[in-house]
């Protein structure tokens, strides 16, 4: 689910292939859009008719914003703490300001922008355990 940590030295093969990998997918349908003309060719054509400002770039960038794909962040080493230490202790309740955090860092992982709510199975089910299951990535 996560995307795993850079190899340090970005003059090895290892960060090439890394960075082939996990640098090159998708973040929207833009992006998706552009890999399906290109393959087909409708880009190369588009370019020779249009010429090298066609547009496509900055449709591309839209659609992406617009239709952003649901690729997680990576989680900071303190909010992995935070959540670890939660998860591994088995707390049944969490406090207003650990929940408050929890929604904090989900807010930024998943680029979202969720309020806090009364409805602990609604608090359970839309933020808890996806970041469990971020978190399970890391395992």
């Amino acid at each position: 689910m996560s995307t795993p940590e850079a190899p340090k030295d970005k003059r090895t093969k290892a960060y090439k292939e890394w960075k082939a990998k996990y640098d090159s997918a998708p973040k929207g349908l833009g992006d998706t859009i552009e890999k399906i003309t290109t393959a087909t060719g409708i880009k190369k054509a588009v370019k020779f008719l249009a010429g090298e400002d066609c547009g496509c770039d900055q449709r591309k960038e839209v659609l992406n914003k617009k239709f952003r794909y649901k690729n997680p962040e990576c989680l900071l080493e303190d909010e992995y703490d935070f959540i670890s230490e939660i998860i591994e202790s088995g707390v049944g309740r969490l406090n207003a300001d650990q929940v408050k955090r929890m929604i904090g860092v989900y807010n930024r992982v998943f680029r979202e922008n969720k309020k806090p709510t009364n409805c602990n199975s609604c608090f359970i089910n839309s933020i808890f355990k996806p970041l469990k299951t971020l978190y399970g990535a890391y395992k």
